[in-house]
């Protein structure tokens, strides 16, 4: 088990297996403590730049044996700009950093990386970063994760960070802070990478109960009957093909004393999407993926679980509406009209369009609680990844100041969001003949009805709409991103709670 420590001990006279220092661009010409690094190290650190032509771009990496001595392999990462330098600079280098010290088979690794001006964040940032990166999923593999003859790789056993004038009570309190991020980071990414027979509506349930006994949040579960007793008839129309029942699950975390505000994180909660009997077919439709279409709920329920470790004086409302899309004979059709808990009706002119027809009961069911401001995060939408490729999420909202708000909590947090407009015209699209709405409208700008769509589910509170689609999943590594499930939308959400 990989331990994490702050320490005050500078680079030049600490001694471990493997060193790593950071370097900004255009400052790889050694001068100062680095100089004397260097000279401690016989002069290895110049040496490796000078063959390498080193110049200290962000993510670049090197390393070298150095000997036998206090400090065996010393590792120099590039931190790019450093006009441009900030928290996620950081959490990039560290992480870089770091999975060079698992090749390199350091089992004690130092890193030096240079503290910005917030002291707090910037040791968060590291802390966070080194551990996303190092993070693998073995769960599924039944030798452990060795591919072939290979040694899976193994983790440094004690990670220090350098931080010679960084206040010992603030780095702890950064470290336990990026703790609480990584833990729902990496649940969120167990959720979505896990495959349908092992995350489904009830296990989902089953997990709300469990984070309520271990975290003190209230936990409701609403069963088929609960949910018709409340007239969730366009959840409930999804979820009617399904062998599996249907789960409507609320959480809430509560402060001790007044809470400084109220706030409601919605998810999407589809544990496999066969696309209904408008069914996933032919190259590009992706149904073999359709496990990450919970995304949303993964983000929900790794925030769920940071927030209840941080206990922040906020109370906020987790909720999501979760079932499965299948095909069978109860399936809806295309054509059918559902009426949702607010009473408007929609004609169903797609099943492969199901995700927004969740969340429109679950959207009245938060809109009823009091909330100062609530958010929904959903992979709604193909058309929002070709609009914004697969590295960035779209987020919508009437309110502009609370999109400015998540676009800001995204940035702290290395998640990227791009405010998207609310087209009143566009409405148009989704008018029906024989219903208050058809469920999808003309294939431009489908990302946009489908933030319209949602809209009209929310009377009272004020409202986001976060697109995930692209960045819910990666098919290759990238940065502190291992291949896979992302856990995108973990940080963004608990910055936002905690602003």
């Amino acid at each position: 088990i990989m331990q994490l420590h702050a320490v005050e001990t500078t680079a030049i006279t600490w001694s471990g297996t493997g060193l790593a220092i950071g370097l900004w661009e255009g400052e790889t010409d050694l001068s100062g403590d680095w100089a004397a690094l260097d000279k401690r190290l016989g002069g290895t650190i110049s040496e490796i730049i000078e063959e390498a032509s080193f110049k200290g771009k962000a993510k670049s990496v090197l390393s070298a044996r150095v000997g036998s001595g206090e400090v065996r392999k010393v590792i120099v990462v590039g931190l790019g700009s450093k006009d441009d330098g900030d928290w996620e600079t950081l959490r990039q280098a560290a992480g870089a950093a770091a999975k060079r010290a698992r090749a390199e088979k350091c089992d004690r690794f130092g890193l030096a990386l240079p503290i910005l001006e917030d002291a707090a964040g910037s040791v968060q940032a590291i802390a966070e970063g080194i551990q996303l990166a190092l993070y693998q999923d073995k769960r599924f593999k039944s030798n452990g994760g060795k591919d072939g003859d290979e040694t899976p790789k193994e983790n440094p056993e004690r990670v220090e960070l350098l931080l010679p004038g960084v206040d010992g009570a603030i780095a702890q309190n950064a470290l336990d802070q990026a703790a609480a991020y990584v833990a729902g980071t990496v649940l969120s990414r167990e959720l979505v990478a896990a495959p349908a027979n092992v995350v489904t509506p009830v296990t989902l349930a089953a997990l709300a109960n469990k984070l309520g006994e271990e975290h003190g949040l209230e936990v409701e579960v609403l069963g088929q009957e609960e949910c018709e007793a409340r007239g969730m008839g366009s959840f409930l129309g999804v979820a009617q093909a399904s062998d599996l029942p249907p789960q409507f699950i609320h959480m809430t975390y509560r402060p001790e004393g007044e809470p400084r505000k109220k706030l409601g994180i919605i998810g999407k909660g589809l544990t496999f999407d066969s696309g209904g009997l408008n069914v996933k077919v032919g190259a590009g439709s992706m149904i073999a993926m359709m496990k990450v279409d919970m995304g949303g709920a993964g983000a929900m329920f790794g925030a769920a679980k940071a927030i209840a470790l941080l206990k922040p004086d906020v109370e906020v409302h987790f909720i999501t509406a979760s079932t499965e899309n299948m095909i069978s004979g109860r399936a809806m059709h295309p054509g059918d009209i559902l009426t949702a808990s607010n009473g408007k009706t929609i004609e169903v002119n797609n099943t492969d369009a199901e995700g927004r027809l969740t969340l429109a009961d679950a959207l009245v069911f938060a809109d009823k609680l009091g909330l100062d401001a609530m958010v929904d995060l959903a992979t709604l939408t193909g058309a929002c990844v070709v609009a914004l490729g697969n590295s960035m999420a779209g987020v919508w909202s009437p309110d502009e100041d609370l999109s400015a708000a998540f676009v800001t909590a995204g940035k702290a947090a290395g998640e990227k969001l791009w405010p998207m407009p609310m087209e009143p015209s566009y409405f148009d699209g989704l008018k029906s003949v024989v219903a208050d709405m058809k469920n999808t409208g003309p294939r431009p700008g489908g990302a946009i009805t489908a933030a319209l769509f949602l809209q009209e589910f929310v009377e009272e509170t004020p409202w986001a709409h976060i697109d995930l689609a692209g960045p819910v999943w990666t098919d290759s590594a990238s940065g502190i991103n291992p291949a896979g499930a992302t856990g995108f939308g973990v940080r963004t959400l608990v910055n936002w709670v905690l602003s």
